[in-house]
């Protein structure tokens, strides 16, 4: 089912309901436990399985904003979709700023004064990073947008080829034998995190146009989701503390899940129009709750309420869409605010 009487992509609204539970699953992830007990193992299962949640947020960007049938002129571009995004950063990351002054019982004029200069030089919440990674995002949309309306099928093939070895493949293995050896420019030659976003969103377009057989995809996750476990266990193993690198949203094992999962997504088919419907709402909330949601888990934990007050195969998931509900529940109350709605949420 590609749209439901919304005439929304459900596919799309999809991708963006699991992607922001992975993200409440991410941040419900605990690793004070020992390296390799039982605990540690399942956070970093439950770690793992949602690891692709930010790349299939610029997947889905790019899988409707590329649209050549879509109008994105650059004056809707910067006076809506940027500005949006710029504003809605600013007002919740002064809310952050408000909340910790509070919890450290600092509250006063000054602080507030200083909390302001660091909001508007990008002192925020460390979540908000995703903002200033789609900034970059929309900011290079007219240039891949003239990309995808002029090329063909293997042409964009040849151009996710080139961004694949060297967004994805090269982050990933430069730091070992023999890449780690590499100097001068050729070392230079990997693309960071923040550009390399710009590709998950011409990945994203070019999935929901010819995305792999059902079986395909679910190999791909399934080889994505053993990297990213297999590798991230050996090597915190060995160092005795989590090694993320195998986690980052710009290395292959994040990668492949995320394709795995994007790509398996096209082929379902919802025919019961009131889970569509759900599906979509949620998909609608998804940027209200990750603005949210870990102000939701600082009110939660200073109340005492985390993962510890169950065995933590259950209290991982329990507190996730803990925090989910009642996300969903204020960005309910906050949609029913007209500018609220169309500025910050």
């Amino acid at each position: 089912m590609k749209s439901n009487s919304l005439n929304r992509n459900i596919s799309i609204d999809l991708i963006k309901a699991v992607a922001i539970i992975f993200v409440l699953f991410i941040h419900s992830c605990t690793f004070s436990f020992p390296v390799s007990s039982k605990e540690w193992l399942i956070s970093l299962f439950y770690r793992s399985i949602s690891g692709s949640a930010v790349p299939l947020f610029l997947m889905a960007s790019g899988a409707v904003l590329l649209n050549p049938q879509k109008e994105l002129s650059l004056k809707k571009l910067w006076l809506k979709n940027i500005l949006r995004i710029v504003l809605a950063m600013l007002f919740w990351g002064f809310i952050y700023k408000l909340w910790h002054l509070y919890d450290s019982s600092m509250l006063s004029f000054e602080n507030v004064i200083l909390s302001l200069k660091e909001l508007f030089f990008f002192n925020q919440e460390f979540h908000f990073y995703y903002m200033h990674i789609i900034l970059i995002v929309y900011v290079f949309l007219p240039v891949t947008r003239i990309i995808i309306c002029n090329s063909s099928k293997k042409q964009l093939e040849y151009l996710i080829a080139v961004w694949f070895v060297f967004a994805i493949v090269y982050p990933t293995v430069w730091r070992y034998y023999p890449f780690n050896l590499f100097g001068g420019m050729v070392a230079m030659y990997g693309i960071n995190l923040t550009y390399a976003s710009i590709g998950y969103g011409v990945l994203g377009y070019y999935l929901l146009k010819h995305p792999f057989p059902k079986w395909i995809s679910s190999i791909i996750f399934i080889s994505g989701f053993f990297m990213t476990f297999g590798l991230t266990y050996f090597k915190s193993n060995e160092c005795d503390v989590l090694y993320e690198h195998f986690l980052a949203g710009n290395g292959v094992p994040v990668c492949f899940m995320a394709i795995g999962l994007f790509s398996f997504v096209q082929g379902i088919n919802i025919k019961k129009a009131s889970l569509a419907k759900s599906i979509s709402y949620i998909s609608k909330a998804s940027f209200c709750v990750y603005l949210i949601h870990i102000l939701v888990m600082y009110v939660l934990k200073k109340n005492y309420i985390n993962t510890s007050l169950a065995p933590i195969f259950v209290s991982i998931p329990l507190y996730a869409f803990t925090i989910f509900s009642i996300s969903v529940f204020i960005y309910f109350v906050l949609s029913k605010i007209p500018l609220v709605k169309k500025w910050l949420i």
